[in-house]
C-alpha cells in the first residue's frame, strides 16, 4: 500500500477481536458491527506544526494502538480497509 499520511495522521489496520459467550460459542469477527478499537499502525505523518515547530510523532509503523471507537475515517485502498486517524485520538499503545 502507497499512502503517506500528511500532518499527524496515522493509517491504521483495524484488529477485531473474536469473542466467545458465556456458553462457549464463538462470535467471529464478520458479527462485529461496530468499529475496532485497536489497530496496528501501517503509516504514519511526519507530525504537525505547533508555535513554528515540527512535533514528533510518538507512534511508530508496527505499534498496536487503542483508539477512540468514534475517532477514525474509514477507507477503502487497494481493496483492503484501513483507518485514519489523527495521533490525538489515540489513547495508548499496546505491548
Amino acid at each position: 500500500m502507497n499512502l503517506k499520511p500528511l500532518g499527524d495522521n496515522i493509517v491504521v489496520k483495524g484488529l477485531s477481536k473474536e469473542e466467545t459467550t458465556k456458553s462457549g460459542i464463538i462470535l467471529p469477527e464478520t458479527v462485529d458491527k461496530e468499529k475496532p478499537e485497536q489497530g496496528e499502525v501501517l503509516a504514519v505523518g511526519p507530525g504537525k506544526y505547533q508555535n513554528g515547530q515540527l512535533v514528533p510523532m510518538e507512534v511508530k509503523v508496527g505499534s498496536k494502538v487503542l483508539f477512540k471507537k468514534y475517532g477514525p475515517d474509514e477507507f477503502e485502498i487497494e481493496g483492503e480497509k484501513v483507518l485514519v486517524i489523527s495521533q490525538d485520538d489515540v489513547v495508548g499503545v499496546l505491548e
